[in-house]
C-alpha cells in the first residue's frame, strides 16, 4: 500500500526511508504479538475443556470407578497439574516459533540476506543434532510421557533399571526413590518400558491355612463374615473396589487345608489390606474354635 501511495521515482524515497520500513517492521511485531495472544488463548481454552470433560467423567460411575480414579492420581488436582504442564509447554513452543518467524521476516525487510544465514543455521543444527541427539531424545520422551500421563509424582513405577516412588518428573530425567531410600535419576530417553503400579487396581491374595480335620464349610462361613465386616468398616471400604471374595479351598497338602480370599483394592493398598484380613481371620477362626495346622514336633537335637 505504501509503494502505491509513494511516487514512482525509480529509487527509495524519503517517505520509504522514514516511515515505510519502520511501519512495516512495527506491523510485523504487532501481528506476531496478536498471533501469540490468539494461540495462547486457544491453548488455554483447550486445556480448560480437557479438565471439564474429565470432571464430567469423574462424576459418573460407581464405587469402583471413584476409588480407582482417586487412587490412580486421576483426581482433580493431578488433572489440573498435568493440563497446566502441557499448556505451558505448548505456549513456550508456539512463542518460540512465532517470534522466530517474525525475526526472520524483519531481517528480510531490512535487507539482510537470509540464504547464507539459513544455510549456516542448517549446518549448525545438523551438527548440534548429532552431538546432542541423546539430549533431544530425552526431551522428546519427557514431552510424550507428560502428555500421555504415563506416570506422575507419587506413583510407584518399574523402569526396568529401578523400582521406586516418583519424586520428580522433568523433561529430561525422572527421579525415583526405591524401598531402600536410594534416589535414582533415570533419563527419559533411556526408559524403554514403564510398569506403573499406581494406576488401575491391585489384587490382594490372602491364604488362610487350617488343620485338615477341621470343617471347611464352617471356616468358609467365618471368613465370609470377616470379609463382609471389613467391607463396611473405615478406612477399608474406601480402598476396596468390592467386597472381598472367599474363593474357597486353594490347596490340600501335608495335613493343611489352605483357604483363599481375593480382594480387589486401590493400587498400593493390597499389602495393608492383606495384613488386616489375616489378623481378623485369625481372631475369628480362634473364636469359632477352628484350629490351624499342627506344628511340627520339636526335637532337641534339631538345632545341633
Amino acid at each position: 500500500m505504501l509503494e502505491l501511495l509513494a511516487p514512482d521515482t525509480g529509487s527509495e524515497t524519503v517517505w520509504d526511508k522514514l516511515l515505510g520500513r519502520p511501519l512495516m517492521i512495527a506491523g510485523i511485531v504487532v501481528v506476531a504479538l496478536l498471533a501469540r495472544w490468539l494461540v495462547h488463548r486457544a491453548i488455554r481454552k483447550v486445556t480448560t475443556m480437557m479438565e471439564q470433560r474429565s470432571a464430567e467423567r469423574d462424576s459418573s460411575g460407581g464405587r469402583a470407578t471413584r476409588v480407582i480414579r482417586q487412587a490412580a492420581g486421576l483426581d482433580n488436582e493431578r488433572r489440573k497439574q498435568r493440563a497446566a504442564t502441557v499448556g505451558s509447554l505448548l505456549r513456550s513452543i508456539t512463542t518460540v516459533v512465532i517470534f522466530t518467524i517474525a525475526a526472520l521476516t524483519i531481517m528480510a525487510e531490512l535487507g539482510v540476506p537470509l540464504a547464507p544465514l539459513l544455510a549456516s543455521a542448517g549446518v549448525g543444527g545438523v551438527a548440534l543434532g548429532f552431538g546432542a541427539q541423546s539430549l533431544v531424545k530425552d526431551f522428546l520422551s519427557g514431552i510424550f510421557m507428560i502428555m500421555e500421563d504415563q506416570y506422575g509424582v507419587g506413583d510407584v513405577i518399574d523402569t526396568g533399571e529401578a523400582i521406586g516412588t516418583v519424586e520428580e518428573v522433568t523433561l529430561r530425567v525422572t527421579r525415583l526413590r526405591d524401598a531402600s531410600g536410594v534416589v535414582w535419576y533415570v533419563r527419559n530417553g533411556e526408559i524403554i518400558r514403564i510398569g506403573n503400579r499406581s494406576q488401575g487396581w491391585s489384587v490382594a491374595l490372602i491364604d488362610i491355612p487350617i488343620a485338615y480335620d477341621q470343617s471347611v464349610e464352617r471356616a468358609l462361613g467365618v471368613l465370609r463374615t470377616v470379609t463382609a465386616a471389613i467391607d463396611d468398616d473405615e478406612p477399608w471400604k474406601n480402598v476396596l473396589l468390592a467386597e472381598p471374595e472367599v474363593a474357597g479351598v486353594e490347596s490340600v497338602a501335608g495335613g493343611v487345608v489352605t483357604l483363599r480370599i481375593i480382594a480387589k483394592t486401590a493400587p498400593g493398598e493390597q499389602y495393608a489390606l492383606s495384613r488386616e484380613l489375616r489378623e481378623r481371620a485369625k481372631v475369628a477362626l480362634d473364636g469359632a474354635g477352628i484350629r490351624g495346622p499342627a506344628l511340627p514336633p520339636y526335637s532337641a537335637g534339631a538345632g545341633i
